[in-house]
């Protein structure tokens, strides 16, 4: 059965992550994705590991089920394929500044008069309405420049950034819903329009949920941050032979812990009855915590916590995912032949539908390799 998406299709002329992983989730949505690249390729195609040139690990994992097709923008002839391929299109995507896109006739006007019923989705680093809007936005800046960075110094450490392309993602999920919208409209309507994902406001607004925290009320209540998620000692604790991730969440949860550690002293603790003086001492609990689990294996704890309804997991590495027996009861990764790049490891889309399901795509395309 074809995916809810099935005959949308999009000329995607985003680069690296914000974009093309967007796009390639609207893929295994159905919609049919026209990836058109420079000469040189999308320059995610350069970093290893990879069996080929251009073929890299990263760009495979985010084009699945893309069809390339090479254009110069610069030259005409080029722009007016880029035309006729528009003319066709449901959604066209582009993740340039917009004076570039401009200068390459890609602004929502001049498209607009070649498909009136043409959606655009532009994801900038900056919203255009702000002094920021022309200012070059990577991941690592977006991370830094919305609080994220920091917040891991307020974690007890020093400013980072995460070990993931989070705020690439993070717009690249904010487009899919936004294209998903417009599309609804236009069904509804008939219109087109044009649609701007701006990474930094993005994350801001992603952060905001829990770290505006006290700043959410007019005067102030309180400082920003989310007290626990803050507190230096959430993490995954040591074990006697390794690292586990417990998190108790309520009062029936603390209980249960402490007592499973012979600690009936901390589970009689009538702090632990009320949501607001847990959150007072939450670094203490955490501090008892670590101590307890210190005790005994990571197997151990997981066989005596888990039958107690504790939210609770080992510490996977990635490559431990793989042997997963629930990832591989839901059939999560699947094995694929790629005809360049031969036998390949792929994730199913991670979301079901009933009645459109959505599944494997075609892996990542070769550069130039598709029919536009």
């Amino acid at each position: 059965m074809p995916g809810p998406l099935a005959g949308i299709r999009v000329v995607d002329l985003s680069t690296v992550v914000a974009g093309p992983f967007a796009t390639q989730i609207l893929a295994e949505l159905g919609a049919e994705i026209v990836k058109v690249e420079g000469p040189s390729g999308d320059i995610l195609r350069a970093p290893g590991p990879a069996r080929s040139p251009g073929m890299g690990a990263a760009f495979l994992n985010c084009n699945r089920g893309k069809d390339s097709v090479v254009l110069d923008l610069k030259q005409v002839g080029d722009r007016a394929r880029l035309d006729d391929l528009v003319r066709s299109a449901d959604i066209l995507v582009h993740n340039m500044r917009m004076k570039a896109a401009a200068r390459l006739g890609l602004d929502d006007a001049r498209l607009r008069t070649i498909n009136l019923g043409l959606i655009t989705c532009a994801i900038v680093g900056f919203g255009q309405d702000g002094p920021y809007r022309d200012r070059p936005a990577y991941d690592d800046i977006v991370q830094a420049a919305s609080g994220w960075a920091d917040l891991e110094r307020r974690a007890g450490g020093e400013p980072r950034y995460a070990p993931t392309i989070a705020a690439d993602k993070t717009a690249s999920l904010y487009v899919t819903t936004a294209i998903s919208a417009a599309l609804f409209h236009r069904a509804r309507t008939g219109e087109g329009q044009a649609i701007e994902v701006p990474m930094f406001e993005s994350m801001v607004s992603f952060l905001a949920v829990e770290h505006l925290a006290g700043l959410t009320f007019r005067p102030p209540l309180g400082p920003s941050g989310y007290a626990r998620l803050l507190s230096k000692h959430r993490r995954p604790y040591p074990t006697r032979d390794g690292h586990i991730a417990v998190l108790p969440y309520n009062a029936s949860h603390w209980r249960a812990v402490f007592r499973a550690a012979g600690r009936e002293d901390w589970a009689q603790d009538a702090a632990l009855g009320s949501d607001a003086t847990r959150a007072a001492m939450i670094d203490t609990l955490y501090e008892r915590l670590a101590g307890c689990l210190a005790q005994d294996t990571t197997e151990a704890w997981l066989s005596r916590l888990a039958p107690l309804d504790v939210p609770c997991t080992r510490v996977n590495r990635i490559e431990d995912l793989l042997d997963d027996p629930h990832l591989a009861a839901t059939g999560f990764f699947e094995a694929v032949d790629h005809p360049t790049e031969g036998p390949l490891l792929a994730t199913r889309p991670p979301v079901r539908f009933s009645r459109t399901p959505c599944g494997a795509t075609r892996p990542a395309p070769p550069l130039d390799s598709g029919k536009p």
